[in-house]
């Protein structure tokens, strides 16, 4: 039922999408313009979005008339943009932190954490892996989210900026590798 490999795969594709490591900046500006970050419910709430999308996603594709594949297809063509964005330094997705409220909870949650690529790739490893190894990847990513949001001043001070360039552009290669496997697997069925 859970294979190692699997679970390995589906959390680096998840925390190459999610990129908790890169948003840092994000989130420290978050908890400046806030006052603090709600670690615990923006976690929760970011958990809750991607399993109920994991499990229902399929469902809402059916009730547009759009198969697995060609959602993992686009999936695996917005995780290749992702991952361009990662290791070019462009911006393509456009974020809007500026909607910061005291809770912090809506800019980190959603669309931060759970948003629009993260929901295209929970659907894309539905097609790819099986449900489990999909579960256990999440739940890995949100402790990890959770730790980052909890450490992320003192991230900021170990790593500094140099350090998180370079994470993020070899989580932007993975990411392009994945995607191009994404997409030729999908594609030729």
């Amino acid at each position: 039922m859970f294979n190692f490999k699997e679970i390995i795969s589906v959390s680096l594709i998840l925390f190459s999408v999610i990129d908790i490591v890169g948003s840092i900046p994000i989130i420290i500006d978050l908890r400046k313009k806030a006052g603090h970050i709600q670690s615990e419910k923006a976690t929760l709430v970011a958990g809750l979005l991607m399993i109920v999308f994991l499990f229902l996603g399929e469902s809402i594709l059916k009730l547009f008339g759009i198969d697995v594949q060609s959602f993992a297809v686009a999936g695996a063509i917005i995780m290749f943009l992702l991952g361009m964005e990662m290791v070019l330094g462009v911006i393509i997705f456009k974020s809007d932190p500026e909607h910061s409220s005291s809770s912090s909870i809506v800019p980190l949650a959603f669309p931060l954490i759970a948003g629009a690529g993260t929901m295209t790739t929970l659907i894309s490893l539905r097609a790819e892996f099986s449900q489990p190894n999909v579960l256990v990847g999440i739940v890995l990513n949100l402790v990890l989210v959770y730790i980052v949001l909890k450490s992320s001043s003192w991230l900021e001070r170990k790593i500094g900026n140099a350090g998180f360039n370079i994470l993020r552009k070899v989580f932007g290669i993975i990411l392009l590798s994945i995607a191009i496997k994404l997409f030729k697997n999908n594609l030729f069925i």
